[in-house]
């Protein structure tokens, strides 16, 4: 439970002041699944193994706070906690914070640096960590080789981006600067957000020799987070999850390429040439790990499981929506869509998946934007299905 105390915040496990820099409590499912991705990868590296963490911009330090007193202070290996800060004004308050971590067996390493003089010192000192929290504001894009670099193999990568405009299509110049890749408005705008950060990301770990698996990744519309983990070597197989997304505006059609097969694209529903709207290169992968995912739902449940007791409400619903959907298919349609090109109202989300199924597709509703179709059959299909239900309810009404 979140609440406030006078010039105190208290969530979970921690206690701690503000200060007049910038606080969301609303990201609190944010945190709680920073600190279940922390004790998983403790978990995976067992019980006396030591473990890293840096928390690379800190804020007030809720999170590292978070992480030393449920994951990091119960653990019964070596444990060093760094967090760090741009503004050197703001460390005092961060020291005052992490206070309760003074008689813990977390070795704390409180810094005030820009990332990017943080992450290059860590790269010169061979410094590398099991999590690495990039909570930024703005794009990460500039920060990712070097975070990338100062992670373990195996280790997790939890970043956050808080640039909205330019990965859904608002600003495509922006977004060939900071992702490589073009981005077209589309109607899965936080899925293309997402996407195109975690081809990004990829892309940087290839050109390194390494690969990466993505955990999670979720939105509410104004922040964008990924959880990756980094692997030794990029595979084959990933390197088929690197595509172009296409989308017809005039008649609602999408379509999926990755590059290692780019052919020419299929024709659309439209009478003439498909006035397509391309993005990318962005990932065309799963978005979430369902194992993964199976472990942070048994941990969140389990009362008592740490200092902070159990997970807010709403944090288990998010774990929940992203463990029904693995995002594996890269095609989204919001209902309203469908609805618009039956000139109708839709069907019921649930029922259209259904009969989707029934018929041999996959089809279920997105994990990351409500009332969205997250299916592998045709967009002529699902329009034929969508209208057959339509005409059946009509049918059951005027009885």
């Amino acid at each position: 439970m979140a609440t406030g105390t006078g010039d105190h915040y208290c969530e979970a496990a921690a206690r701690l002041q503000l200060g007049a820099g910038f606080f969301r409590a609303d990201s609190r499912p944010a945190r709680d699944l920073g600190v279940l991705l922390l004790a998983d990868r403790a978990d995976a590296l067992g019980p006396e193994a030591p473990v890293a963490v840096l928390d690379a911009m800190a804020g007030c330090g809720i999170r590292a706070l978070r992480y030393g007193l449920e994951v990091l202070a119960p653990h019964p290996g070596k444990t060093g906690l760094w967090v760090n800060d741009a503004d050197p004004d703001r460390l005092p308050l961060l020291e005052a914070n992490l206070g309760p971590l003074a008689q813990s067996s977390v070795a704390l390493h409180p810094s005030a640096h820009t990332a990017q003089q943080l992450l290059a010192r860590c790269l010169i000192e061979r410094q590398r960590f099991d999590l690495l929290d990039l909570d930024a504001f703005g794009s990460p894009a500039a920060l990712l080789p070097l975070a990338l670099e100062a992670l373990k193999v195996g280790g997790v990568l939890y970043v956050a981006s808080t640039d909205g405009r330019s990965p859904t299509g608002h600003d495509r110049a922006a977004a060939l600067r900071q992702f490589g890749a073009a981005a077209r408005a589309h109607p899965a705008s936080w899925e293309l957000a997402l996407r195109l950060q975690l081809g990004l990301i990829a892309r940087t770990a290839w050109a390194q020799g390494r690969g990466i698996e993505p955990l999670l990744s979720f939105s509410e519309g104004r922040t964008f987070r990924s959880a990756v983990r980094l692997c030794k070597r990029p595979g084959s197989e990933p390197l088929g999850q690197l595509g172009l997304l296409a989308h017809c505006h005039r008649c609602g059609d999408q379509q999926v390429q990755a590059l290692l097969r780019l052919r020419q694209w299929q024709p659309c529903l439209c009478q003439g040439p498909a006035p397509l709207a391309i993005s990318g290169p962005l990932w065309i992968g799963p978005l979430q790990h369902p194992v993964s995912l199976a472990r942070l739902q048994q941990r969140g449940r389990q009362s008592g499981w740490g200092a902070g007791d159990s997970l807010a409400p709403q944090s288990l619903g998010l774990l929940d929506r992203l463990a029904d959907d693995p995002g594996d298919l890269p095609r989204c349609w919001p209902a309203s869509s469908i609805g618009r090109h039956l000139g109708g109202g839709p069907p019921p989300l649930a029922a259209l998946c259904r009969a989707l199924q029934q018929a041999g597709y996959r089809a279920q509703a997105s994990g990351v934007m409500a009332a969205q179709l997250r299916s592998d059959a045709s967009w002529e299909q699902i329009l034929a299905t969508a209208r057959q239900l339509q005409a059946r309810t009509a049918g059951e009404t005027a009885k």
